[in-house]
């Protein structure tokens, strides 16, 4: 069983839906314990690679050693299918639902929120919270602008991260504008995934962010004639960069995967990321070379968690609520962490930890992990990014 953190404070939490009103909250932490004792959770969660299956079929087995908690991994690839599979079964009054806890951020969380969806909110009295960074790491309780009100917690920090072999990048561009220069003095080595690439889209929030005078604008809904005019001098630096992009900027790579094996080959200088930890995972996985640096933009760069939550119609609530407190334990987080096992970034604050739990990150620097860091810049809300996929299609798109 979980040791209780004395110092954790809890609050009074009232459930949003008629369908969860009856059951305790993580604030009656006893009473959750007692009852996931033995209970199956169903984790639905994208399966799309090794790793993280792995780190969760790891899970599954501490929480079913500590609490008899089956853990069961349903495996996905769209996370969007899990919210119409909630929001029918909701519909049909159904309580006994077939999704217990959801990996999930951005957009579907947002859905799932605004259509009281969601069980909660847990996440904030959840023991361990106590450890999360929310200060250093705003993200852990802004989810693209939408404040997670306690309905969804933490499990992993994600932050826009650039690499390259330093040998050929001894100073490595730290803002658009000096990536704008450094392409011009490299043509053809630099370039950008086409939308909708995620990737893709996360390079083009960046460009707007930093050639945007009013940031405050990122923050709310934008239509179309205010974007227009937001965006005017980010098509300036896109028309600026264009010609000095690989294949001059008629044509662009599909998808991230693509710009790293470019990298790997040498046609492309410096590649981009959104796990800040891949390019050091692909130094020991032997495609890129030792002398791999990676990096952040000095003023920030934008980054964003992702969370697990738990479905208003949920069956094992208790258990779910024991799984995700466990994903927020150090022993959880810092394997999760762990080069050798996923290499996603914690969302704990090492100066909340005991001194034996901080040692559990202690770790060398490793080729190509982050050497100039900075700061994680919120997501820009999700109405932006229809309106830069259509104007970037409108301007760039080949033919």
């Amino acid at each position: 069983m979980l040791t209780r953190r004395s110092a954790l404070r809890f609050g009074a939490v009232t459930a949003l839906s008629p369908l969860v009103s009856n059951f305790a909250f993580a604030a009656d932490w006893a009473a959750v314990e007692a009852e996931a004792y033995g209970q199956e959770v169903f984790f639905n969660a994208w399966a799309g690679s090794d790793a993280i299956n792995s780190y969760i079929a790891w899970a599954g087995d501490e929480v079913s050693k500590r609490h008899r908690v089956k853990l069961t991994h349903v495996k996905i690839s769209d996370t969007a299918e899990v919210v119409k599979r909630v929001r029918d079964e909701v519909k049909a009054g159904k309580t006994n639902g077939s999704v217990d806890l959801v990996w999930i951020n951005g957009a579907n969380f947002k859905t799932m929120k605004s259509e009281k969806l969601l069980f909660g909110p847990f996440a904030e009295t959840l023991p361990n919270f106590a450890l999360v960074d929310v200060k250093g790491k705003p993200t852990t309780t802004q989810d693209f602008t939408e404040a997670t009100g306690g309905m969804e917690s933490p499990w992993g920090m994600a932050q826009f991260t650039f690499f390259a072999d330093g040998e050929k990048v001894p100073k490595p561009p730290r803002s658009m504008v000096e990536l704008a220069a450094f392409a011009k003095a490299n043509p053809g080595r630099v370039t950008y995934p086409a939308p909708p690439d995620f990737h893709g889209v996360t390079f083009l929030k960046q460009a707007l962010v930093e050639t945007t005078n009013d940031a405050s604008i990122f923050a709310r809904p934008i239509d179309k004639a205010n974007f227009d005019t937001a965006s005017k001098n980010w098509l300036v630096f896109l028309d600026e960069i264009r010609p000095t992009l690989w294949r001059e900027g008629r044509q662009y790579p599909k998808s991230q995967t693509e710009i790293t094996q470019m990298v790997a080959d040498g046609e492309l200088l410096i590649g981009l990321t959104f796990n800040p930890n891949e390019p050091a995972n692909l130094v020991a996985a032997g495609i890129l070379p030792k002398t791999t640096v990676a990096w952040q933009y000095e003023k920030g760069t934008i980054g964003n968690s992702h969370f697990v939550a738990i479905p208003a119609n949920a069956r094992a609530k208790a258990g779910a609520q024991f799984v995700a407190n466990f994903l927020l334990s150090p022993e959880a987080q810092a394997k999760k962490n762990d080069l050798k096992v996923w290499g996603d970034p914690t969302v704990l604050d090492m100066a909340k930890l005991k001194p034996e739990e901080a040692r559990l990150f202690a770790a060398t620097a490793v080729p190509g992990s982050v050497s100039l860091p900075g700061p994680a810049i919120l997501e820009p809300d999700a109405s932006f990014v229809p309106l830069i996929e259509s104007t970037w299609l409108a301007h760039y798109a080949e033919g």
